[in-house]
C-alpha cells in the first residue's frame, strides 16, 4: 500500500500525499495554494473548476479537459495537471487564450474566467484552428454570468495555432510521464478509507471479489456528487480508469464491441459513423469535460433513469457482458433495469462490455431528445426507435426505448408489437401512438408533466413516421 501519488505539475514530478481518497482534486488544488482554479457549483456543471490532464495516447500527448470538482485526486496518478497558474511564460507573458481573452474582452468579473481559458487551451490543442461550431461544443460545459458568449467565442477565433511551450516541450513531458508510469496496480491505504487502481481486467475482478461492497468508480460523473453534495464516505473506491482491457472499442463483422471504461469521447465518433443521429444526442447529453472523463459502461452500469445512453441502446438491442471473477454473462440490456436505481447487478460483479449489433440496410434509427436547454440539459423525455422493414414496407421488426420519465429507462414493447407485420404507414403509427398511451406512466416532476410526456412520447412516434416517410424535413428545434 502507499500513502502518496505520483503527478507531472510545471514540468517536474511531484510526489502527492493522499490523506482521502475521495479528496478532490478541486479541493486539493485549492488547499494547496493553487487558487486560480474555482468552485462554482461542486458538481460538474458550470466549468468555473476546468483544468486540463494530459497523458500519452498513442505514442503522442493528449490533453483533455475535466472538472476538477469531481475528479478524485488519486485518479491522478501517473498523469499531467495542467492549472491556469501554469500558462503564463517564465517572463509573466501571458499564454495565447490568455492575451485573446483579454483583447476581445472575454472576461468580466473573472471568476468563471480560469475554467474558460483551460477549455479553450485543451481545444487550441486538440482542435488547432477549430471552427465557430466546435469551439462553442468545447465551451457547453462553462457558464458565464456576466460577459456573455459572443467575446469568448471571439477569443476563441483569434487564441491562433502557433506551437507553445508546451508543445515544445512534448518530447520531455512524455519521457516524465514514460517514467512515472506503473507497472503494477495502485493501492492507497489511510485512515480516511482505501483506493484501488488494478491495471487488468482479472485484477479489477479480484479486487473486486474481494472488496464486494467496493464503489466503483469510472469518470465519477456521478459518484463524485454522492461526495460533494451527499457527503458519503465511500470505502473502498475501485477505479477502473486505469484498465487498459476496458477502454477498448472493437468493431467486428456483426457489432462494436464497447469496453465499458471507454469514455464518451472515445465512443463518440465511433458510434455517429455508423448512427449519425446518436451522434447528433451525444453531442447535447453533456459536456466536452463529462465526456472527456464519463464512460459508455458508468451511464449504463448506474441505471439513472435520465441516462440519455440508454433509451438508444435499448432501441439497438445492446447487450451487456459483465463479469464476477472471471465468470460472465451476457443480458439484454432492458432485463438490467428493475426499479429506480436497482439494477441486475450481482456483489462483487462488474459491467465489462457493451455490444451494440451493427446496423443493417433494411433498418433505419433514429433517437430524439427534448429538454428545456439545447445543450448540456437533462431530457424530459428521451426516444430512439430502430424500424426494420421487409421488401413490400411491411415492419419486420420495431425496437422503441424511453428515458427521462419514469423511474427506469424502459423498452416500450406495447408500441413495438402495435407496428410489427403491417405496412408502415400513418394506420399503424396512430396504433403504436395509442399503445404508447395505455403503456406509459411517466412522472411530474420539475422538468415536465406526466401528462405532457405522455404528450411526447407519442408525437414523437408521428415524428419518426414522417421522417422515415419523407413527408417532412429534419425538424431543428429542442426536440
Amino acid at each position: 500500500m502507499t500513502q502518496g501519488i505520483r503527478v507531472l505539475m510545471g514540468g517536474e514530478v511531484r510526489t502527492v500525499p493522499v490523506a482521502d481518497p475521495c479528496e478532490t482534486v478541486l479541493e486539493w488544488l485549492r488547499r494547496t495554494g493553487r487558487v486560480g482554479t474555482k468552485e462554482g457549483c461542486a458538481e460538474g456543471d458550470c466549468g468555473a473548476c476546468t483544468v486540463v490532464l494530459g497523458e500519452e495516447r498513442d505514442g503522442r500527448l493528449r490533453y483533455r479537459a475535466v472538472n476538477a470538482c469531481i475528479q478524485f485526486l488519486p485518479t491522478l496518478d501517473g498523469r499531467q495537471l495542467i492549472t491556469v497558474e501554469d500558462l503564463k511564460g517564465p517572463d509573466g507573458a501571458l499564454h495565447p487564450v490568455q492575451q485573446a481573452m483579454v483583447d476581445a474582452h472575454g472576461s468580466q468579473c473573472g471568476f468563471c474566467t480560469p475554467g474558460i481559458v483551460m477549455s479553450l487551451f485543451a481545444l487550441r490543442h486538440e482542435a488547432p484552428g477549430a471552427d465557430r461550431e466546435t469551439a462553442m461544443d468545447a465551451l457547453a460545459g462553462n457558464l458565464c454570468r456576466c460577459t456573455g458568449y459572443r467575446p469568448i467565442l471571439d477569443a476563441a477565433a483569434a487564441m491562433g495555432t502557433a506551437p507553445d511551450a508546451f508543445d515544445a516541450r512534448e518530447g520531455a513531458t512524455l519521457a516524465l510521464l514514460r517514467s512515472i508510469r506503473r507497472d503494477g496496480a495502485l493501492a492507497v491505504e489511510t485512515e480516511e478509507g482505501r483506493f484501488h487502481a488494478p491495471r487488468t481486467v482479472d485484477e479489477l475482478a479480484a479486487v473486486l471479489v474481494a472488496n464486494p461492497d467496493a464503489t466503483i468508480l469510472a469518470g465519477g460523473t456521478d459518484v463524485g456528487l454522492w461526495v460533494t453534495k451527499q457527503h458519503r464516505r465511500l470505502d473502498p473506491v475501485v477505479f477502473v480508469g486505469e484498465v487498459a482491457g476496458l477502454a477498448t472499442i472493437v468493431e467486428g463483422p456483426d457489432a462494436i464491441d464497447v469496453g465499458a471504461g471507454a469514455s464518451w469521447t472515445d465512443v463518440m465518433p465511433v458510434l455517429a459513423r455508423h448512427w449519425p443521429s446518436l451522434g447528433e444526442l451525444l453531442r447535447r447529453f453533456a459536456s466536452v469535460q463529462i465526456r472527456n472523463t464519463g464512460t459508455l459502461g458508468g451511464n449504463v452500469a448506474n441505471g439513472s433513469p435520465i441516462g440519455d445512453g440508454m433509451p438508444a441502446l435499448i432501441a439497438l438491442g445492446a447487450t451487456l457482458v459483465f463479469n464476477r471473477g472471471g465468470e460472465r454473462r451476457e443480458i439484454a440490456i432492458e432485463d438490467h433495469y428493475l426499479a429506480y436505481r436497482r439494477t441486475t447487478l450481482r456483489s462483487g460483479e462488474f459491467l465489462e462490455r457493451v455490444r451494440i449489433p451493427l446496423p443493417r440496410p433494411d433498418q433505419t434509427f433514429v433517437t430524439y431528445k427534448v429538454s428545456k436547454r439545447f445543450d448540456q440539459d437533462i431530457s424530459a423525455v428521451c426516444a430512439a426507435f430502430r424500424l426494420t422493414r421487409g421488401p413490400d414496407g411491411t415492419v419486420t421488426d420495431f425496437r422503441a426505448g424511453y428515458g427521462g420519465m419514469a423511474a427506469i429507462p424502459f423498452r416500450a414493447r406495447g408500441v413495438e408489437a402495435a407496428v410489427v407485420g403491417r405496412p408502415w404507414g400513418l394506420d399503424a403509427v396512430t396504433a403504436a401512438m395509442a399503445a404508447a398511451q395505455a403503456e406509459m406512466s411517466p412522472i411530474d416532476d420539475m422538468r415536465a408533466s406526466a401528462a405532457y410526456r405522455r404528450m411526447v412520447a407519442r408525437n414523437l412516434l408521428l415524428r419518426f413516421h414522417h421522417e422515415t416517410r419523407g413527408h417532412v424535413a429534419r425538424v431543428a428545434s429542442h426536440g
